[in-house]
């Protein structure tokens, strides 16, 4: 079954969820209507489609330029969620915006970013002082970097790098801040 048959197979199976709620708030009180008996409001059946969880669940083709984006928190400890890492990925590379506020008062012309096929690492006046495992490998060279200043001195770090193997979807930038951060 294609993509795009599928797609439409859900959306004709939205149709007719709406149709049967219409169906369901527009009789008057102690009425049932045929559409109510054929099913409940809160559920609906689609077996005649032939979907399964593993067609949910399956990726993308690649002949779709779907974007996706998120927040993920920089911090070593659990129970600190800074969302400091915005992350922008698409089929080929991967954009990640960090504020880590670890680093406020650093000058952004002090900073670094070193990047290897499954790293980075963030150096204040060369010294590595952040750095994290990505969720998939990279091709390093193609890595670039801009360091501003940001708001409430912590300076905000704009990187981008290209994945290794296209088409491949990480759903984050972040798999493990390294055991080498200081913050």
């Amino acid at each position: 079954m294609s993509f795009l048959s599928l797609v439409y197979r859900v959306v004709i199976c939205s149709s007719m969820l709406l149709i049967t709620a219409y169906a369901f708030t527009s009789t008057k009180c102690g009425e049932v209507s045929r559409f109510q008996l054929a099913s409940s409001p809160k559920e609906i059946d689609v077996s005649d489609l032939g979907l399964t969880m593993e067609d949910l669940d399956a990726p993308l083709p690649n002949e779709f330029d779907v974007t996706t984006t998120g927040y993920q928190s920089t911090s070593r400890l659990p129970d600190v969620q800074d969302d400091a890492c915005f992350w922008n990925e698409s089929a080929n590379k991967m954009q990640a915006t960090l504020a880590i506020p670890g680093l406020r008062g650093q000058p952004a012309m002090s900073l670094s970013v070193l990047t290897s096929k499954n790293t980075i690492s963030v150096s204040a006046f060369g010294r590595v002082v952040w750095s994290c495992i990505l969720r998939g490998e990279v091709k390093p060279e193609t890595a670039t970097f801009n360091v501003e200043d940001g708001s409430d001195m912590i300076p905000v770090i704009e990187y981008e790098v290209e994945k290794n193997e296209e088409g491949e979807r990480w759903s984050g930038f972040i798999l493990q801040i390294g055991e080498d951060s200081i913050l």
